[in-house]
């Protein structure tokens, strides 16, 4: 049934009930798809924002301070560290990145969606600071030779580099047990109509539909 059509009634059209967001995490080992998943996702699926996070980087040619990061200077990272205005965050490559409170929570209220392309430890930070809000779905490759040969189709890095990521992918995958989800990406069209499977069952949890009170107590007359 599609979505808009969920309270519909002969004679009479009712909008979706209103709900409150929730952060949809990706995680998987590099070349599983958890980048291709969030990809198509965004495409797809209008309700759903990538999260934007704060970093101490500097703005590349092209990008926008609030669309493509929020760049931030170090004193005002530490400020933030300090003041716990961060979900998650983490250093890489001298840098760091976090992903802001208050924006994500202003926007979870309005009944927005965010998505997380994130590993395991920034899943484990976003858990310990929101569960309820939090759907965690783990991507799995078919075999790890499959994920080998998919990391060597990419032609992007050294056979040490692939190496590397292959010894990092079993730390990463021993961690499936600790999502909410798990899928197997052994076909990414299949993969994904899993994946969209699993959010709009999420939006429509009871716990999620905040318009549930007020749409009942009409019915009740």
């Amino acid at each position: 049934m599609a979505e808009t059509d969920m309270h519909s009634h002969p004679g009479k059209s009712r909008p979706d009930l209103e709900r409150r967001g929730l952060m949809f995490i990706l995680s998987s080992p590099s070349g599983a798809g958890k980048t291709t998943m969030s990809r198509m996702l965004l495409t797809a699926d209008e309700q759903v924002k990538l999260s934007v996070s704060a970093t101490t980087r500097a703005k590349r040619p092209g990008e926008i301070d609030g669309v493509d990061y929020h760049f931030v200077s170090d004193a005002q990272f530490d400020a933030m560290i300090e003041k716990d205005e961060f979900y998650e965050w983490a250093p890489v490559f001298n840098y760091r990145y976090g992903t802001p409170k208050g924006y994500i929570r202003k926007g979870l209220k309005d009944g927005q969606d965010f998505l997380f392309d994130i590993d395991w430890q920034g899943t484990q930070q976003l858990y310990q600071k929101d569960q309820q809000d939090a759907v965690s779905v783990f991507i799995l490759p078919p075999s790890l030779p499959e994920l080998r040969r998919r990391l060597e189709s990419r032609g992007q890095d050294s056979q040490s580099t692939i190496d590397d990521r292959m010894s990092r992918a079993q730390a990463e995958i021993s961690h499936w047990a600790e999502y909410d989800y798990v899928v197997v990406n052994d076909d990414v069209d299949q993969c994904f109509v899993k994946v969209r499977e699993i959010l709009h069952a999420e939006r429509r949890k009871r716990t999620r539909q905040t318009g549930l009170i007020p749409f009942v107590r009409e019915l009740m007359g």
